[in-house]
């Protein structure tokens, strides 16, 4: 591995660039060069794509860009020592030493070691004060060479390994720990030596699990069960998780790891003495957290990991677990559906099953649709398109139901779930029907997985005796029950919905607008967009309700990173250097409707941000509405203009909320600029 880094791949105290991007760009280029990477664009683009996820700056001084690419051909290690630092998202400051790690997209165990060892050897102060004082390349490189020699982790040693003489005279507090990024190559094992310095320091023992991307060497069971409470510094689920049920958990996303170790190694030890702490949830198993967990196991551990879970908390929880599984099958298939109109024209709907099933690529259908574009052969791809986009879409309801059983009981709800709502699906109770099934299966489940049984049986309970149970139950009550009633209010809002027009249409455009753009990807913006995507699931022929109300969701949630990218290039100056870096990204999260990319600037300042966004969205939404735009497609933003009818009323509503969003957050902000002026020259 001795050329991991040669002196060719470093730069000392030359001017790169003054934001992060400049730097990145540089050093892939400068690996390209020396042909480890195939294009240097897209070694840059994957980094970048990294970073949007976490800014990967880290206390010191120091960044460490990474990635895995498909462009790198070789693990490299590319270096910069900038002479005036570069703002990298660390709280203490922009950074002067800057790791660029670039790994092949499939490197094996023994180089995602070394990469990994090298990140973690960053949080020693000596070696970073060696880097900093290197006085030519081949120094620096040296310097490199002598921390990345594979040599075992402190943090993974077996408890038998560790010689008896290294116990502590008198019982300490015992932690867990588990740290995982989502490349699984730097700020997991960084993490992972914060956290154990942190624990030195303050006299506690710690026993950490790094879940990287290499072999990964389980806690010992033993440790786990003397453990007096967990850590889990992770922004992906954890591996394994149910090893933990039921003790005492502190759990915050990897960066805070770095960044904050010592506070939390003491939340964690004032955890160990509460009996009201928060505690890992049981589950079948094992993989279950907030958002996607169960409660599956015994009572008392159902008991103990929702203690704290209010029943409004929970019921929200299951529900976003449930649109948060359902939503990739409707954004596949209706980009799908979207494409084979596009190459079949809106008519393939009537034909798209005769054609998929007659034809060929060999043997073109010769009756194809008066207004497909691209004749036979276009017909023909857009019907298969179309095809696979309603089955794709016909997963709606039950993918819904089955996760949203999923959240309650974990694995064993899912079969249950997803068969409630195929039912709901077959009897026209729709997207209301999934829900209500869903809950069923999952609390029915749930149930039978808290009962103790004789071991002979509790095999088979998982895999035969629950599902059969739970989807005996859940869908017998809705055929036998519920089912018609939940079909009849479906069609009576459906009908209702297709009746609306003039001021009610608008109003409920501007309460869709309000929805989608209060918490930006949450709770609220999920409901609103589960509700627009359900309607255009079950849409009927000739009911236009659905498609209005999809165009004015989805240009409502494009306003808010429009509206602040648009508010950091008018107004540079309100807006921190990390903001306005983070403004360049959101014109492209924005117009392929990616809410999300505005929630950088609403964690900074909420109280000026999201009202602006709310106000924007407003305005679209009501426009939309009453414009008459019309989406066929639930995802794409303005990539997917070809399946928006009146496109143009769509375009003009999202670039007036946009400007309205942009004005308030300028106004807003100002505003509190001269406030805080005044109270300085007071």
């Amino acid at each position: 591995m001795s050329d991991l880094i040669t002196p060719s791949l470093v730069s000392l105290d030359e001017p790169l660039g003054s934001t992060r991007h400049d730097v990145v760009r540089a050093l892939a280029e400068r690996i390209a060069r020396e042909g480890r990477a195939s294009n240097a664009a897209g070694l840059e683009a994957d980094a970048l794509a990294r970073e949007e996820k976490t800014a990967t700056g880290v206390p010191g001084g120091i960044a460490i860009p990474h990635c895995r690419s498909e462009h790198v051909s070789e693990p490299t290690l590319g270096f910069a020592r900038l002479p005036d630092g570069v703002d990298w998202g660390a709280k203490d400051g922009p950074a002067d030493l800057v790791f660029f790690i670039a790994a092949p997209a499939g490197a094996d165990n023994a180089h995602l070691a070394i990469l990994s060892t090298l990140a973690r050897s960053l949080v020693r102060k000596d070696f970073t004060a060696a880097l900093r004082s290197a006085s030519s390349r081949e120094e620096l490189v040296r310097l490199v060479e002598e921390v990345v020699a594979p040599k075992k982790p402190k943090t993974e040693t077996p408890q038998a390994e560790r010689p008896a003489s290294a116990a502590a005279p008198e019982r300490r507090t015992r932690l867990v720990a588990v740290t995982a990024c989502p490349t699984g190559i730097a700020h997991t094992f960084m993490a992972a030596d914060a956290l154990s310095q942190a624990a030195e320091e303050a006299g506690v023992e710690l026993h950490v699990e790094p879940q990287g991307s290499g072999t990964v060497r389980p806690l010992d069971p033993q440790l786990i069960r003397d453990a007096d409470a967990v850590l889990f510094a992770v922004d992906v689920d954890v591996r394994d998780k149910a090893r933990f049920a039921g003790k005492p958990l502190v759990s915050a996303p990897v960066k805070r790891g770095i960044d904050e170790p010592a506070e939390m190694i003491r939340e964690a030890v004032a955890a160990a003495g509460d009996p009201n702490a928060r505690r890992v949830p049981a589950a079948e198993g094992g993989e279950t957290s907030e958002g996607r967990g169960g409660s599956h196991g015994s009572a008392h551990d159902g008991a103990q990991s929702s203690s704290r879970e209010s029943f409004g908390g929970r019921v929200k929880r299951v529900l976003l677990t449930g649109v948060s599984y359902m939503i990739p099958f409707v954004a596949a298939g209706g980009l799908l559906i979207a494409l084979g109109f596009l190459l079949g024209s809106y008519e393939i709907t009537s034909v798209a099953d005769k054609m998929v099933l007659e034809n060929s690529l060999w043997n073109l259908p010769q009756n194809i649709p008066e207004h497909a574009p691209l004749g036979s052969l276009g017909a023909y791809l857009g019907a298969v398109s179309f095809k696979i986009g309603q089955l794709s879409m016909g997963f709606l309801v039950p993918a819904l139901a089955g996760y949203i059983a999923y959240g309650i009981a974990d694995r064993p709800g899912i079969a249950p779930g997803f068969v409630a709502g195929a039912v709901a699906g077959f009897m026209g109770a729709g997207f209301l029907g999934g829900i209500v099934g869903g809950l069923l299966a999952g609390l029915v489940a749930a149930w039978l997985g808290s009962r103790t049984v004789p071991r002979a049986v509790a095999s088979l309970m998982p895999v035969v005796i629950i599902p059969l149970v739970a989807s005996i139950v859940a869908s017998g009550l809705m055929v036998l029950l519920l089912g018609g009633p939940i079909a009849a209010l479906t069609k009576a809002l459906n009908d209702w919905l297709a009746g609306m027009s003039g001021t009610s249409a608008v109003l409920l455009g501007v309460i869709l607008g309000l929805m989608m753009c209060f918490d930006l990807g949450g709770p609220v913006n999920k409901v609103a967009y589960s509700f627009a995507v359900a309607g255009l699931g079950s849409a009927a022929p000739g009911n236009n309700a659905p498609l209005l109300i999809m165009a004015a969701v989805m240009a409502a949630g494009m306003v808010p990173p429009l509206g602040l990218a648009l508010a950091t290039a008018v107004r540079p100056s309100l807006f921190t250097p990390v903001e306005r870096e983070n403004g360049k990204s959101a014109w492209l999260l924005g117009s392929v409707f990616v809410s999300e990319g505005a929630i950088p600037f609403a964690a900074a300042d909420p109280l000026r941000v999201i009202p602006a966004s709310m106000l924007g969205g407003a305005v679209t939404g009501a426009l939309s509405m009453g414009l008459g735009a019309a989406s066929r497609a639930p995802h794409g933003g303005l990539v997917v203009f070809f399946a928006i009818d009146r496109f143009w009323a769509f375009l003009l509503a999202v670039l007036a909320g946009m400007v309205v969003t942009a004005a308030a957050v300028v106004v807003l902000k100002s505003a509190a600029r001269r406030k805080l002026d005044r109270e300085a020259a007071a």
